[in-house]
């Protein structure tokens, strides 16, 4: 169940902070884990979405937060493309189920981004897919933002590495 998964998810983060001294070591951590988790999760939201390919970075950003944050957490984001390029994309979420039992961050965690993890899916399951991106949050309820955003740049097809490469 989601509550289950979001307790769990909390005395993840809470055993990381006793781990690591540093937020940044946490924030990482978390990435890293995010990551493993978006690699194997793409076939799963392949197989049970059964989305067919995407032909721009914004029907992409779409379909991450139409159908994956939807499947996944139960939220729709709204989405809005922030450069001129049409590669840069926020997902903007109201409401944030991962932090449905924290209240705020403690004074001495002010660098933590606590929600890290979604950073790492996303861009693990981009890259699966052959998309290389950036994910960070930009804005975040916990640090006292209005709301919390995700910013997605879309670098280049993981595909044109490869051949550039050669």
């Amino acid at each position: 169940s989601r509550e289950l998964f979001v307790l769990t998810y909390g005395a993840l983060v809470a055993q990381l902070c006793k781990d690591y001294e540093k937020d940044e070591d946490v924030n990482t951590c978390l990435d890293r884990m995010g990551y493993s988790i978006g690699v194997r999760l793409i076939d799963d939201f392949l197989a049970r979405s059964a989305v067919k390919k995407c032909r721009s970075y914004s029907e992409t950003a779409d379909m991450i937060a139409q159908v994956a944050f939807k499947m996944y957490l139960g939220v729709t984001p709204s989405v809005s493309c922030s450069s001129a390029a049409g590669n840069e994309f926020s997902l903007i979420l109201d409401k944030n189920p991962l932090v449905d039992f924290v209240e705020e961050l403690p004074a001495e965690r002010a660098s933590l981004c606590y929600c890290n993890l979604l950073c790492g899916v996303i861009r693990g399951a981009l890259e699966m897919v052959h998309l290389a991106a950036e994910v960070t949050f930009l804005q975040d309820r916990l640090k006292g933002d209005a709301v919390t955003e995700i910013g997605i740049k879309f670098l280049r097809k993981a595909e044109d590495r490869k051949h550039k490469r050669k």
